[in-house]
């Protein structure tokens, strides 16, 4: 008897094919691992996030809906695309939220206890965002081990079936963009 994995990937067959019932048998699959990945990129955000984890699956599963014409490789290569999707989501709204705040309710605080108020160091998705952009401009496949490692949680093993390589190549994907990406976000970006 095939394991959820291999039934996950049954199914991703079946709906590359056409079927079309396919999506609505595979999100019980699926559910829980896409909760827990939403559940661990809005634990990376700042306190009083109003998107909730099921908000998030919800949209990654209407975007999914939309597929014309799914295309699907693996498990792993589903949970790619789902992580890409999540970024999209979280970065369209922490986008949406800034403009809306932008001045509007803003708190006057005096200079003097401005400087006693700690800042917390926060993932500010936007500016990742802008960063995986920039890297992708020169290096394609490191801005994809990014994305499947820090958005879908996905293991070397997993990311190097995706891209067609090594797992060796993936880790030291994983390396150089993780300092390339500490470097730009710091405010020195080199090439």
């Amino acid at each position: 008897m095939a394991g959820p994995g291999g039934e996950a990937s049954s199914i991703l067959r079946r709906w590359n094919g056409g079927d079309t019932e396919a999506l609505d048998q595979l999100v019980p699959i699926v559910y829980q691992q896409l909760r827990q990945l939403a559940h661990y990129h809005l634990r990376r955000e700042r306190d009083g996030h109003t998107l909730q984890t099921t908000a998030l699956v919800h949209e990654v599963y209407l975007r999914l809906c939309g597929q014309d014409e799914p295309a699907w490789e693996s498990r792993a290569h589903f949970f790619a695309v789902c992580a890409h999707m999540m970024r999209r989501i979280l970065v369209d709204y922490s986008r949406r939220r800034a403009a809306g705040k932008r001045g509007r309710g803003a708190v006057h605080v005096p200079l003097a206890d401005a400087l006693s108020i700690p800042i917390p160091r926060t993932c500010d998705l936007v500016a990742l965002d802008g960063a995986l952009e920039q890297l992708a401009t020169f290096d394609a496949r490191k801005c994809r081990v990014v994305e499947m490692r820090f958005f879908a949680g996905l293991q070397a093993k997993e990311i190097a079936v995706v891209l067609k390589t090594t797992e060796a190549t993936v880790r030291r994907d994983w390396i150089i963009a993780k300092a390339w990406l500490f470097r730009y976000l710091e405010g020195s970006p080199r090439t």
